[in-house]
């Protein structure tokens, strides 16, 4: 092989190492740039709440950004919290009443968990306590956050625990059933029979009724009005109830960044999620409220939340220009005290030349001695006082300054002068 053939075939090898090599490099650049977040989502124990984050799990798996998955096991709220606290799983679906856990962090309410209580048609609705009297209840198997509230509720009504018995079974058909759900028609099919308890006239609503009493001393609840029909003979009239947020719950240790990318594909997803389950997402928004969240918030949150808030430049450049206007103008004023203070002195010096002026002319030239010697008197006191001034630095000694001494000593000379050639007498 030539020389020139050897030369050409290294030539060609290293262009396709470059070549292969930037390759490489923008593959490695895109892998990148379409690195997925994975987060593990606890699957709740309610079917309607396993529903809606299996969904939710689904879509993220389509962004870019974010993808999740479900746990194998289902976990009641307080399961989940304590998966969160032991780093198991990073987000979970979970009730806003639940007590505060310093481990667990609140990223969004996702949808209103709305009280529903359903009794059998016939039962006395005149008051809570008669609602309850000799009544089987059913209200979520013990521990679940619709038995607590409930129980919270009925402690607040006064209602009496030994008027009522809980079931654990719906099946049983109970005289009222009590479940915290969203608001869906799917659910409530079993409603057959049943009419949903109104706590209050919707006109009542901030006038001291039951429902405010229940509200004030539950402050993670928030007052709901099941509108009529939504429930078909269930709902024949609108339904004043309570509702409490379901809160996407995660460990403090997420980094913010992620939570961040999770709140903001969330609500990407919010028209698909609205339109596969209706009336659940209708209160999610872009500013949605965590005042009233049991558990402390995620910095992810906080950064979200205030994605517009204006940067440091911006909230203090206002207060930047002014300031450098005060500056400029209190320079502005300085400078211009300083020149009217100099033309001050000046004018005052200005007066010294002009009486050395009238001094030396007020001397005739048949003037004697004497008159001579009180003009030269003068001229000297003149001088005497302007140097006083100089010293209390209220004469400038400027050019002003050395004319008025260089004329008041050429006054002096000439006096002198014309004394000693018109009078003959010496200086």
């Amino acid at each position: 092989m030539s020389i020139e053939n050897i030369t050409a075939s290294a030539a060609i090898s290293r262009s396709g190492m470059c070549l292969a090599g930037l390759l490489l490099a923008a593959s490695m650049l895109a892998g990148c740039g379409q690195r997925q977040h994975e987060l593990l989502l606890a699957t709740p124990a309610e079917p309607i709440s396993a529903e809606i984050m299996t969904g939710l799990a689904e879509r993220l798996g389509e962004s870019s950004a974010i993808r999740a998955e479900m746990t194998i096991d289902r976990y009641s709220e307080e399961a989940a919290l304590d998966s969160i606290e032991a780093g198991r799983v990073d987000i979970a679906l979970v009730s806003n009443n639940l007590p505060f856990r310093n481990s667990v962090e609140t990223l969004m309410p996702l949808y209103p968990a709305v009280l529903h209580i359903a009794y059998r048609a016939g039962r006395d609705t005149a008051s809570p306590q008669a609602l309850l009297r000799d009544a089987t209840v059913f209200a979520g198997l013990e521990g679940s956050s619709s038995r607590l509230i409930f129980e919270q509720l009925v402690t607040r009504l006064g209602v009496d625990r030994s008027s009522y018995v809980f079931v654990d079974d719906p099946a049983e058909v109970p005289d009222v059933i009590i479940v915290f759900a969203p608001i869906s028609t799917e659910e409530m099919e079993e409603l057959n029979g049943y009419r949903l308890y109104s706590m209050a006239r919707p006109s009542e609503i901030g006038t001291g009724s039951k429902v405010d009493a229940a509200i004030l001393l539950n402050p993670t609840l928030r007052p709901f009005i099941i509108p009529a029909g939504i429930y078909g003979e269930a709902t024949p009239e609108a339904v004043v109830t309570v509702a409490v947020d379901r809160l996407l719950v995660a460990r403090h240790d997420l980094p913010s960044s992620v939570v961040y990318d999770f709140i903001a594909e969330v609500l990407r997803l919010k028209p698909t999620l609205a339109a596969t389950w209706p009336g659940i997402f209708f209160d999610l928004s872009e500013d949605f409220d965590v005042g009233n969240a049991s558990f402390k918030l995620h910095g992810g949150t906080l950064d979200y939340l205030n994605r517009e808030a204006p940067t440091v430049y911006e909230r203090y450049s206002g207060v930047a220009e002014v300031i450098v206007t005060l500056i400029l103008a209190l320079a502005s004023a300085t400078v211009a005290g300083v020149r009217i203070y100099n033309r001050y002195r000046k004018n005052r010096i200005d007066s010294f030349c002009i009486r050395a002026i009238e001094l030396r002319d007020s001397l005739a030239d048949s003037a004697g001695g004497t008159e001579r010697r009180e003009v030269v008197a003068q001229l000297r006191d003149l001088q005497t006082e302007a140097f006083s001034l100089l010293a209390d630095e209220k004469l400038a000694a400027d050019e002003s300054f050395q004319i008025f001494i260089t004329l008041s000593n050429d006054a002096i000379a000439q006096v002198c002068g014309v004394n000693a050639t018109s009078a003959g007498e010496p200086r």
